[in-house]
């Protein structure tokens, strides 16, 4: 058995969680979340974690805008779309929620501008 110490971020609390592993890598339990939430989170974060990239990108003039995924993809994922954003130039023109990456490495998530250019 392994034993994992995380800080839930699901809400300003900020709880310190134990959780307990079997060799497999299941969550077995969860100790110190004040709410239900922490539990799922702590779940989530063990067995299969989740991030949001926020970056920039590149435009075709030059000019550099930040950007997000949509949604969350695997954190395993992580560096691999860092190299796809780096490597993809947005139009001149990009306003805010545009999409610059469509369905970034199958996750479902896109890849869209936070701010005008």
């Amino acid at each position: 058995m392994k034993k994992r110490e995380l800080t839930c971020i699901v809400c300003p609390r900020g709880c310190t969680l134990v959780c307990e592993l079997d060799d497999g890598g299941k969550l077995i339990s969860v100790s110190g979340n004040l709410c239900p939430r922490g539990k799922k989170y702590a779940d989530d974060e063990c067995t299969n974690p989740m991030r949001v990239v926020t970056s920039t990108v590149r435009c075709e003039d030059g000019a550099v805008v930040s950007c997000k995924t949509s949604t969350s993809i695997p954190k395993s994922l992580v560096l691999e779309a860092m190299k796809v954003i780096n490597n993809t130039k947005a139009p001149a023109t990009v306003k805010i929620g545009d999409v610059i990456i469509k369905n970034v490495l199958g996750t479902g998530a896109d890849v869209i501008a936070t701010s005008n250019k």
